[in-house]
């Protein structure tokens, strides 16, 4: 047998008029005793009104936006036999305090605990005032406390800007992307001021893509947990342009266009193996190397969405030709956006090209968990002296970028001269 039974608003102290600003449940849905009915919420905080006993949701008198006082007839539920004999028991008599955070402004290091007595329901939550300006739910804040976590530096995305719990684990996803799990390696640093830049014109606001959201957080993550060092240097590529040239009608009637990425990467293997380092990973407690006996390549690749690092995956074992084709499918699968997250898995090390675009050098950003990467630019003919003259050659700059906990300045020096001489003279991958 099941009874219906209307569950009203408690004594909330001396507020009157509260919001409601979330209904988490629904008609027909079956509910457990002391689970959140409606959350209410004032100029100072706010708090769940909970279900004094199990039964299914008959009848919600309210919706949200509504404002409520103490005995207003929220929902109507139907209880069980067992539900409605404790509830006809009589309640012991408990003073009726309000909810501090109500009342007054606490002390930022306070805690309030309120308790209400109505019928024979006692409903507890506590609050602090840590962000007393923010609308959030109780557990919410609950979590916001067990966490350490400022709810003014969250961005609420639930009605009217309330913290929802997702907002929470979104905030604290962002923080571990950016700044890893160590101490010290960034967690303190200010945030950019917020500006209205409208004041001074015309603005327009564009959202970023999900790939450059994603890479922007990557980004800061290695740029704080890496110590980066940059060594520049050119090769002498004139032989080793005037070989892919000759080439080229070879490899065009196989369907593949020899390009001179893949004669980088073939140069970058046989510096790996000279400089074993190169081609490692600092273990997490920051203790050991984790050589790596494979060789698999991150290229990066621009797209309209913005930048994705594929992974070609032995490239000792491959050919110039093999190396091409499986190149141009890849590039091609990362512009229809078909990469599969374990396409991009996998590295060992990383090349940045941007000789098809461009420029004399740049900065490029570590990988991780690589230890280093390579930026090319684009190759100009400079004179160089020779033989008592200055000749035209075709100098391609590289700049590599490196772990300085892992890597020495002397020993990037040595890698990069080492593949320089790699690519003026291909001879030497023979070897």
């Amino acid at each position: 047998m099941s009874n219906l039974k209307e569950v009203r608003v408690p004594d909330l102290g001396n507020v009157s008029g509260a919001a409601i600003i979330e209904i988490p449940i629904k008609v027909g849905e079956s509910i457990q005793a002391e689970q959140a009915l409606i959350t209410l919420e004032s100029d100072k905080a706010s708090m769940d009104i909970p279900a004094p006993f199990a039964g299914k949701v008959k009848e919600i008198k309210v919706k949200v936006g509504d404002k409520v006082s103490k005995g207003d007839f929220i929902v109507l539920l139907e209880v069980g036999a067992d539900a409605a004999a404790v509830e006809e028991k009589p309640a012991p008599k408990t003073e009726t305090t309000a909810p501090k955070v109500l009342q007054e402004t606490a002390k930022p290091t306070e805690t309030a605990t309120a308790t209400v007595n109505t019928d024979d329901t006692a409903i507890s939550s506590a609050e602090d005032d840590q962000g007393d300006d923010v609308h959030a739910g109780p557990g919410v804040r609950r979590l916001a406390r067990e966490f350490g976590l400022d709810l003014n530096q969250i961005k609420g995305t639930g009605q009217k800007g309330r913290v929802v719990k997702e907002d929470l684990q979104n905030f604290v996803k962002s923080r571990l992307s950016q700044t890893g799990q160590s101490s010290g390696t960034g967690s303190g640093l200010p945030s950019a001021p917020q500006i209205d830049f409208s004041q001074f014109g015309e603005t327009e606001n564009k959202p970023l893509s999900r790939i450059k959201k994603l890479s922007a957080q990557y980004l800061h993550r290695n740029w704080l947990l890496v110590p980066h060092v940059t060594q520049f240097n050119d090769a002498d590529i004139t032989e080793l342009e005037a070989f892919r040239k000759a080439q080229a009608a070879f490899a065009a009637k196989q369907n593949v266009k020899l390009t001179p990425l893949v004669f980088i990467m073939k140069a970058v293997v046989t510096a790996l193996k000279a400089f074993p380092a190169f081609n490692s990973s600092l273990s997490a407690d920051g203790e050991q190397l984790i050589l790596k006996k494979y060789f698999h390549i991150g290229i990066a690749v621009d797209t309209p969405e913005g930048l994705v690092v594929p992974v070609i995956r032995d490239v000792d074992k491959k050919s110039l030709l093999e190396l091409a084709k499986e190149l141009a499918e890849v590039s091609n699968k990362a512009r229809l956006k078909q990469l599969s997250s374990a396409d991009m898995q996998g590295s060992s090390f990383t090349i940045s090209s941007l000789g098809g675009i461009g420029g004399t050098a740049f900065t490029p950003i570590v990988n991780l968990p690589d230890v280093a990467i390579l930026g090319v630019s684009k190759a100009q003919f400079k004179p160089q002296y020779q033989d008592g003259e200055f000749i035209p050659r075709l100098m391609l700059p590289l700049c590599l970028s490196y772990d300085h906990r892992v890597i020495d300045g002397a020993e990037g020096a040595r890698f990069i001269v080492f593949l320089a001489d790699c690519l003026s003279d291909i001879r030497r991958w023979l070897l």
